[in-house]
């Protein structure tokens, strides 16, 4: 290899390294079903979105009918539901949950925040924060806590 080559493949492997477009989002995208009225859920979205993940949003009449689809009890229901890498996503759980949710890779349905306890991402009401548990929802529809706010 001449030094004409060999400059211009470590110039175009610098290029490739640091362009931020192609060192963008390497997070699993993600799918939300949710009502088209329902304002806390887009804020949910806009939560997830600053966080660094890609998000389609399908609007549904019903979110129990996704709930249903993907396995996820309708006792751990919430406003909207996401997929992502194949697990459930169920309410208002925060964005650090869901990638450490897919950096675990645990054999479970999802994780859900049932209800819309103030405070959560997308349900913030100034400084009132309401205690709250995200939720691992094993393959038997079992629930035992993933992560705690107070």
């Amino acid at each position: 290899m001449n030094r004409r080559n060999l400059i211009s493949l470590a110039v175009g492997a610098m290029a490739f390294t640091a362009n931020p477009v192609r060192a963008a989002n390497t997070l699993s995208p993600v799918e939300v079903f949710k009502n088209p009225s329902c304002g806390c859920c887009g804020a949910w979205v806009d939560h997830l979105k600053a966080a660094g993940f890609d998000v389609k949003v399908t609007m549904v009449d019903d979110t129990s009918v996704a709930r249903r689809k993907y396995g996820l009890p309708d006792k751990f229901g919430s406003c909207h539901t996401a997929v992502v890498a194949g697990y459930v996503v169920e309410g208002h759980v925060p964005a650090a949950d869901v990638k450490k949710l897919l950096t675990m890779k645990p054999v479970a349905i999802g994780i859900a925040v049932p209800g819309m306890p103030v405070g959560s991402p997308g349900m913030e009401m100034g400084s009132r924060k309401d205690p709250y548990q995200v939720l691992l929802i094993d393959k038997q529809g079992r629930e035992r806590v993933f992560s705690s706010y107070s």
